[in-house]
């Protein structure tokens, strides 16, 4: 089994690049895991007191149960991944069953940030952008899908998305093996992982 860490700021292409990967993979053979789907549950707090959560934390993310996780799926067994809603900043009754496939994708801000993490992945990337190119990927996803105002997007932004970025996630690069400028829009670099990919899918099932 083959795990690969893919980390990177907010707004940087990390989930375009993941998904360019997928589309030139057997479907069968990969499964993803989004941090985001870790997000400790906030269901104990009041609604305005879920709308102050620093998303951009270490401490937000339960890496306690990811690493579990995929300490099982290396171990063949099954889990059942959480689903979180921004909406509500809570965990769905849902989840998400995850069988164990030959190459496990781990996708998110700060996956890097965390050593027990580190240790379980077989290849780091960090997908690396412009911090203009971020912050308006961040505009446009989070008032699209996260039903946030553009304000209250810059305000998140300034408060917490930028400072948590300079603090805990581009420090995180120097864990990488692989840096992808450009994110999503590097062919060359996603050619190169995934082709690192299929040889090493082809060298398991030898």
């Amino acid at each position: 089994m083959l795990i690969i860490g893919i980390a990177g700021g907010t707004g940087s292409g990390k989930t375009t690049v993941v998904k360019k990967i997928l589309n030139q993979l057997p479907c069968n053979e990969v499964a993803v895991l989004p941090q985001d789907s870790y997000y400790r549950d906030s269901g104990h707090l009041p609604p305005e007191e879920r709308q102050k959560i620093n998303f951009d934390h270490p401490d937000a993310i339960e890496f306690e149960l990811l690493t579990r996780h995929i300490a099982r799926l290396k171990a063949g067994k099954p889990v059942e991944q959480p689903v979180y809603s921004y909406l509500t900043c809570t965990r769905q009754e849902e989840t998400i069953k995850v069988n164990p496939c030959e190459v496990i994708i781990v996708e998110g801000i700060l996956i890097l940030s965390n050593p027990a993490l580190r240790e379980l992945m077989d290849l780091k990337v960090f997908v690396d952008a412009e911090p203009d190119d971020r912050l308006m990927r961040v505009i446009q996803r989070d008032i699209e899908e996260r039903g946030r105002t553009v304000q209250k997007v810059l305000t998140r932004y300034e408060d917490t998305v930028k400072p948590m970025h300079l603090q805990f996630i581009e420090p995180t690069k120097r864990y990488a093996d692989l840096i992808v400028p450009q994110g999503g829009n590097n062919h060359v670099a996603i050619d190169i992982l995934t082709q690192y990919i299929l040889r090493n899918l082809t060298r398991i099932e030898q």
